[in-house]
């Protein structure tokens, strides 16, 4: 899979110039999709003017693909690659933000879908990639970690303003709802449809309906979810996005003028296949680390720091190490006024329950902590490396911060 970092531009102004952007050229305009077991070898190259570094979000295990860690920043006009053996099906996301704070373009994110290599019972499978952008009056586009005052936001699906999505009666869709905000937690709603979820940041979970229908998405998170259309002929269901100030219609089902799929609707699908994590996590003998997540002695920087120097303290000294194979439960305090993000690499977690004696029936590998409260999540430290910690404010204007944990 070839990769190229570089200048593009976005239509975001009917009748006005397009507004300048980075992404990630490929060879396909949408999601880069393989199949569970390929081992993806990526060639990536850098043609803007800035050093980038790419990140992945749900790959789990790949010591070798850690930024910073792993991965050297490429500088412009830079090549590097890397080979990922993709071991789990589900919905990914790769980008360039680890860098982007406050300079230069903002850039653009990219869908990873990897199949299953056990048949899904659905007809069809559509993403959507949400993202957010701010423009100055003079159509250019802000970085985020810069101050957005005097900009107006603009949300796009899939590189565009709207998006129509045909349907069939009886038709079931697999949709793979990505956030790909740069700090904002959005909720997404499908009008008049029972929205199944089924997996959550690329990991398959126990069926579940969506909370009055609503499926809310840290920036990073994924949601895998099936719907039973349900539309006649040229009906319309507006899908929903809010991203904490108002709700707006973002894409639509239409009902197609075709026969129906099936005289009757699918019954209740059952669980995706299996990625193979641990069906129980053992807390009683796990490390427990108090992990806060803002404040001036939590030990976080920015990544240009954390990217500069060859051997800081901060470098040298991981937030936490265990050792390969150990459960590791993390309690994630949030000090701060707004909601703080934050997304562990390398590995995925479950959201243990407040008393400690259970957790939620899903993965994730990104959680937003809601200002002045605890989050306790558990994780088996299964794959020996060194992995980042990030945690972002869910403020436009807010930096991205690192840190780093160890596996031995």
């Amino acid at each position: 899979m070839a990769l190229q970092a570089k200048a593009d531009t976005l239509a975001l102004r009917p009748g006005q110039p397009d507004t300048p952007i980075w992404s990630l050229g490929a060879a396909t305009p949408n999601a880069l999709r393989f199949r569970r077991g390929d081992a993806l070898d990526v060639r990536l190259a850098n043609d803007t003017t800035a050093p980038v570094a790419l990140n992945w979000h749900g790959i789990d295990g790949v010591a070798a693909a850690e930024p910073l860690l792993a991965q050297a920043v490429l500088p412009p006009q830079g090549k590097q690659s890397l080979t990922i053996p993709l071991r789990h099906a589900g919905t990914f996301m790769c980008d360039l933000r680890l860098l982007g704070d406050g300079e230069g373009p903002p850039s653009a994110a990219r869908a990873l879908i990897v199949a299953e290599n056990e048949p899904v019972a659905v007809d069809r499978d559509e993403m959507l990639l949400f993202e957010d952008w701010r423009l100055r009056p003079d159509g250019t586009a802000i970085a985020p970690g810069a101050d957005p005052n005097g900009t107006a936001p603009v949300c796009t699906v899939n590189r565009q303003r709207t998006l129509d999505i045909p349907a069939r009666l009886h038709e079931r869709l697999r949709l793979r709802f990505i956030n790909g905000f740069q700090r904002n937690v959005i909720a997404i709603k499908i009008e008049n449809h029972d929205v199944q979820v089924m997996a959550l940041d690329g990991q398959p979970s126990e069926p579940f309906p969506a909370r009055n229908g609503a499926l809310v998405i840290a920036p990073g998170g994924r949601v895998d979810a099936f719907i039973d259309a349900n539309m006649a002929p040229a009906a319309v269901s507006s899908i929903l996005l809010h991203d904490g100030t108002e709700a707006r219609p973002i894409a639509r089902l239409v009902g197609s003028r075709e026969p129906p799929v099936r005289a009757a609707p699918l019954a209740a699908a059952p669980p995706l296949p299996s990625n193979g994590l641990p069906e129980r996590l053992d807390l009683k003998s796990a490390l427990r680390i108090d992990l806060p997540l803002s404040g001036p002695q939590a030990g976080w920087v920015p990544p240009s720091t954390f990217a500069a120097s060859a051997a800081p303290a901060f470098k040298a000294n991981p937030a936490f190490k265990a050792k390969a194979g150990r459960i590791v439960v993390l309690a994630l305090s949030n000090p701060a006024d707004k909601a703080t993000v934050f997304h562990l690499h390398g590995h995925h977690f479950r959201l243990l329950d407040r008393l400690d004696d259970g957790w939620k029936p899903f993965w994730l590998d990104t959680l937003a902590v809601e200002p002045g409260q605890i989050q306790r999540i558990a994780f088996a430290a299964d794959t020996a490396g060194r992995w980042l910690l990030e945690a972002t404010a869910a403020d436009w204007a807010a930096p991205r911060l690192l840190r780093w944990y160890a596996v031995e």
